[in-house]
């Protein structure tokens, strides 16, 4: 099979290459999928890098999202999943062979039914964005009512986060952005409430738009970041679902603000999603496209031989939306 891979940790030039490797064969309980597109995110970057995360096999064949079809099937799998469409997650979690190249072999619940209306390029694109997104609002409990500040609203992860805050009955969504074209992105997706944090202040918005009450659940792209925010704006009992801090990676913690507001604080990473909650979010998703009620992320494309390209436009944070490769 085709495949992109790296021996070495480094710059997506130099250490990316595409070449041919053996068809993998699924084991049991095991299916295998013909990749169409493979989906990339900052982590499958910073794997690549070696910046925070060394698995140190010999060869990795990145990416944990992706879609295709299911075309073989291991012992104790029913024969009828092959032929179907499914959308992949965690492929290269503790795994060495992820989905950038023609085949990858997985368990077979994590290779997901893909609803007939959503494309095989939009499903590449549900994995780690849809399912961190969820994990980040609803791990306290149901949003029903509540008031929902989702930070980054353009941005993969916070353009699912938006719609899914909107779908499961919030009072009041809100979501803060950079600029118009994102606010643009965002509003297509159905966000009321759009804050452009470099032009208002977003706490005094924030009040404004919810009378003075602040917010009960936060899907945070900068924890370290917004800090200042987060603390002037969260209720009692207020729920953070953190799953970035890129603009202060290292914050200090507030103790007592949190302490007396009775703050739950998630740091979260999809990759170690709980069962029941992946569970929660597969379903709610699956419900949700068959539905027609999502607005997915754009998507640039690029061809497996570009992955490198690819990869540095997901590190620039060149483009809006979803980065993938078509093989």
């Amino acid at each position: 099979m085709k495949a992109a891979y790296f021996k070495d940790y480094g710059p997506a030039s130099k250490v990316l290459q595409i070449g041919e490797l053996p068809d993998p064969q699924p084991g049991a309980d095991e299916v295998r999928v013909r990749v169409r597109y493979s989906g990339i995110n900052p982590s499958d970057c910073n794997r690549r890098s070696g910046t925070r995360d060394r698995p140190g096999y010999p060869l990795i064949i990145p990416h944990s999202d992706g879609a295709g079809e299911i075309d073989a099937v291991g012992p104790g799998v029913s024969p009828s999943r092959v032929g179907e469409r499914v959308w992949i997650w965690n492929a290269q979690r503790a795994r060495p062979f992820g989905t950038a190249a023609e085949y990858v072999t997985l368990p077979s619940e994590q290779a997901v039914r893909l609803p007939d209306n959503v494309s095989l390029e939009e499903g590449a694109g549900l994995g780690v964005p849809a399912m961190t997104a969820y994990f980040s609002l609803f791990a306290d409990g149901p949003l029903k009512g509540l008031d929902v500040l989702v930070t980054g609203g353009a941005g993969a992860c916070g353009l699912y986060a938006v719609q899914f805050a909107r779908l499961a009955g919030a009072a009041t969504v809100m979501t803060t952005v950079s600029g118009d074209a994102k606010a643009k992105v965002a509003a297509e997706a159905g966000a009321r409430h759009i804050i452009n944090y470099r032009e208002e202040n977003v706490a005094e918005r924030v009040k404004q738009i919810t009378d003075g009450r602040g917010v009960d659940r936060i899907s945070e792209v900068d924890f370290g970041g917004n800090l200042k925010t987060t603390l002037a704006v969260m209720k009692v009992d207020c729920a953070i679902g953190a799953y970035a801090s890129k603009g202060a990676p290292e914050p200090a913690l507030p103790f007592y603000p949190f302490l007396f507001n009775n703050t739950v604080v998630r740091f979260i990473q999809c990759y170690v999603m709980p069962a029941d909650l992946r569970v929660a979010g597969t379903r709610d998703l699956t419900r949700w496209c068959e539905e027609g009620a999502l607005v997915h992320p754009a998507r640039t494309v690029l061809p497996l031989e570009d992955i490198a390209k690819a990869h540095e436009l997901v590190e620039q944070g060149a483009v809006i939306g979803k980065v993938m490769v078509r093989i």
